[in-house]
């Protein structure tokens, strides 16, 4: 008997005269048989999409944990190695990894994001990010400011554009590389990599060895972003020019902040939390805390002397309040008001920011008085003096 006898003969119970030739050679599980009609083929294909999705949702949560046959060996854009990774975590190596690739707008205009994340079982995490300042307000609402230009951190020296301490780090990338979205494009904020490993601590004592270790691994992710950027160059091991770790300091009634001849206001001398934390080293920031809680200073008064790092508040220092300061003939702009006093000096070197911020405005006019005084002081200190900032009011 041939095949076409037996195939007709298979089909004899489900009534073969009205099944196509075509069909009966079909299993009888095939999808076509099964799908006769709407209703069923509709099941069919829902039943099907949720089985895909599940596996392509399996297969892009394995490659977001870096697990299953997505692991790699390398982490943070490919940047670390197992050892790297473990040097960060006390030489645990059972760390799980996640992360945004780096990418930039089309235009180009806005610089590169990206984040990767560092996970211990153990409860800790490292965050990894890479962005261009936002030159609205410090940063980024000037909470990256708080945060990466605190008196804890420690310059990396060189000429680095970049800090560390056990639980921040940062470094810009040069501009002679891709460090700004155009060349041309002096007003923008740099693009910097940074890494943070929680709550800002204020502990009385910095562990060098955790600053040490996040100091290394942010070169180590800036000379990778530069090589798969094709800049040439790469830049050495920061760990051994850097400076100690600053301490909380008893002040001087005369000599607020280290500052000679700037006394503390009465008020805040009464409500003080603790003693001062002063940058420690020579680098593009020198900050003065007083009274930390929570990560906050009561009492921030602060000098950026690089010019690619004062930008961040050259918006603001124009913008920021109706109560003008200047310095007579020479250049610059600022403001003062209740909580904040900020000058942006044109010096010699470049744009120079002179910052007094005050977690409330509870003491105004101290406020008013600090500024003009800590402005001439540190001028002179880094030569870019004589500033003499005075108020409309003032004459």
């Amino acid at each position: 008997m041939n095949d076409s006898t037996n195939d007709t003969n298979n089909e004899a119970d489900g009534n073969s005269t009205s099944v196509p030739l075509h069909e009966r050679r079909r299993p009888v599980w095939h999808w076509q048989r099964l799908a006769r009609s709407r209703p069923r083929l509709a099941v069919i294909m829902a039943v099907a999409g949720a089985v895909l999705g599940a596996l392509l949702g399996g297969a892009g949560v394995a490659w977001r944990a870096e697990a299953g046959p997505f692991a790699d060996d390398r982490a943070c854009w490919g940047a670390f190695g197992q050892d790297d990774v473990a040097a960060l975590f006390g030489g645990k190596r059972d760390i799980t990894t996640s992360e945004v690739p780096i990418t930039a707008d089309r235009l180009g205009t806005e610089g590169p994001s990206g984040e990767c994340r560092l996970t211990s079982p153990r409860g800790r995490r490292i965050t990894v990010e890479a962005h261009q300042l936002d030159t609205g307000f410090g940063g980024a609402g000037d909470r990256w400011a708080d945060e990466f230009l605190s008196a804890r951190l420690t310059p990396l020296g060189g000429g680095l554009l970049g800090m560390a301490s056990d639980t921040r780090a940062w470094l810009a990338v040069p501009d002679g590389c891709v460090g700004r979205p155009s060349r041309l494009d002096v007003t923008s904020g740099p693009t910097v990599i940074d890494m943070e490993t929680g709550w800002t601590v204020y502990d009385d004592e910095v562990d060098t060895e955790a600053r040490d270790a996040l100091a290394r691994a942010v070169v180590k992710l800036v000379n990778h972003y530069m090589a798969d950027q094709g800049c040439a160059g790469t830049i050495a091991d920061p760990v051994r020019r850097m400076a100690g770790p600053p301490l909380f300091q008893d002040e001087k009634k005369d000599a607020m902040c280290g500052v000679k001849g700037l006394r503390l206001p009465a008020a805040f001398e009464r409500e003080g939390r603790g003693g001062a934390v002063v940058t420690r080293g020579d680098g593009p920031v020198r900050t003065c805390d007083r009274g930390v809680l929570f990560g906050h200073p009561e009492l921030r008064l602060m000098t950026i002397e690089d010019p690619r790092l004062a930008v961040l508040y050259d918006r603001l220092s124009r913008d920021g309040a109706k109560d003008r300061v200047s310095a007579g003939e020479q250049d610059g702009y600022g403001f003062v008001r209740d909580d904040m006093g900020l000058f942006q000096a044109e010096c010699q070197t470049g744009q120079v920011t002179f910052l007094v911020r005050a977690e409330n405005g509870d003491h105004p006019g101290d406020i008013r008085t600090l500024l003009p005084r800590y402005v001439a002081a540190e001028a002179d200190r880094i030569g870019c003096g004589p500033l003499r900032v005075t108020r409309p009011a003032d004459g």
